[in-house]
C-alpha cells in the first residue's frame, strides 16, 4: 500500500518532511533522522545530489526508509543522468519498493562542488513526469513493452514566489497536462501571496486529483533569513518575519523559526489554502517533530 498516495486521496491534510543523504558512507546520523521521523509523516523526501552538491544516492537511501517501515518519495533530476539512466533508475527504485518520485530538471552543476561536471538534462521535468507516467502504463519512453510495469505516484516543483509568477503558472499547467499527480512548492513564506497563487492553480486543477503541498523551510536564524532574501532567486523572507528573528533571544532563533512554521501549518490547514505541507529541516531533523505538536497535527 502506498501510503502517501493515500494519504493525499483521502482529502485530509498532509504533512511530508525531507531527509538528506549524507556526503560519504556513514549513514548513523540519516538513519537516526529516519527512524524520528517515519511515524510522524505520510512520506520523506529523498533529496537528488541537491544544490549540484553530491552525495549519496537516493535510490540507496529511499531503500533504508522503505526497510525501516518508513514511506520514501524519491526525487529524480535530469541534471546527471541521460533518458536510458532516468528510465533505469526509476525501474530499479521501484523493484526495490518506491512507490512515489519527485520529478526535476535539477540545479546547474556550476553552484554545487563539482562546478566542472558536464550537465545532461537530455529530458527536463516535464519529460521526465511524461517518461514515469509511460512507465506505469507498461511501455518505455520509446514505447517498448516492458517485462512488468511501475505503479508510480508522480510529482512535480512549483515556485509561488517567483517573480513574476506569471512562467511559474504556465510550468504548472504544463506539468499538470504531463501528468504530475501532485506538487510540492518551493519555500514560501508570504501566505497571503500564497494564498492568491493557489487561487490561481485551483483553477487549473479543476477536475483534477492534483493535490499541492507548501513548501515550508524552517528558518534557522535572521542571517539565514537574510540570506534568503539577498541570493535565493524564488523565495521572499516578508520583513516582519525578519524582524522577528531578529529580535529572538541568544541562542533562542531556530526555536523562533520553528515556531513560524508551526504557526504558517495552522494557517495554510485551518484555511484550507493547500492540501499539505512539506517541511524541510536542514540538519535540524529534531525540530520536526516540535513544529508538528505546535501545529496541532498528530
Amino acid at each position: 500500500m502506498n501510503r502517501f498516495k493515500a494519504a493525499c486521496m483521502s482529502g485530509r491534510f498532509v504533512v511530508t518532511s525531507e531527509i538528506g543523504p549524507p556526503k560519504g558512507t556513514d549513514i548513523e546520523a540519516m538513519t537516526a533522522d529516519i527512524e524520528l521521523l517515519k511515524g510522524r509523516v505520510s512520506g520523506l523526501n529523498v533529496t537528488d545530489n541537491q544544490s549540484a552538491v553530491m552525495r549519496l544516492g537516493p535510490t540507496a537511501v529511499a531503500h533504508e526508509i522503505i526497510e525501516r517501515g518508513g514511506e520514501a518519495i524519491y526525487q529524480l533530476t535530469c541534471r546527471d543522468r541521460n533518458r536510458l539512466a532516468l528510465q533505469s533508475d526509476l525501474l530499479s527504485a521501484h523493484v526495490l519498493g518506491v512507490r512515489n518520485v519527485l520529478c526535476l530538471t535539477g540545479d546547474h552543476p556550476s553552484i554545487g562542488d563539482h562546478p566542472q561536471a558536464k550537465p545532461v538534462y537530455d529530458f527536463d521535468s516535464v519529460h521526465l513526469i511524461q517518461c514515469a507516467q509511460r512507465l506505469n502504463e507498461g511501455v518505455d519512453w520509446n514505447g517498448a513493452e516492458l517485462q512488468g510495469a511501475t505503479d508510480l505516484y508522480v510529482g512535480a516543483v512549483v515556485a509561488p514566489d517567483a517573480d513574476p509568477v506569471r512562467p511559474q503558472l504556465f510550468k504548472f499547467a504544463k506539468k499538470v497536462e504531463a501528468g504530475a499527480d501532485f506538487f510540492q512548492t518551493q519555500a514560501v513564506y508570504d501566505m497571503d501571496r500564497f494564498a492568491e497563487f493557489m487561487a490561481a492553480a485551483r483553477d487549473i486543477t479543476a477536475g483534477t486529483d492534483v493535490k499541492v503541498l507548501a513548501g515550508l523551510l524552517v528558518l534557522s536564524g535572521v542571517g539565514m533569513a537574510r540570506y534568503m532574501n539577498a541570493s535565493v532567486p524564488g523565495i521572499t523572507v516578508p520583513d516582519p518575519l525578519v524582524k522577528e528573528l531578529a529580535e529572538a533571544a541568544k541562542g533562542e532563533a531556530a526555536l523562533v523559526g520553528a515556531e513560524i512554521c508551526a504557526r504558517h501549518i495552522r494557517f495554510l490547514r485551518d484555511e484550507g489554502i493547500c492540501d499539505g505541507v512539506h517541511v524541510m529541516a536542514l540538519g535540524r531533523a529534531d525540530l520536526v517533530p516540535r513544529i508538528l505538536d505546535a501545529a496541532g497535527i498528530l
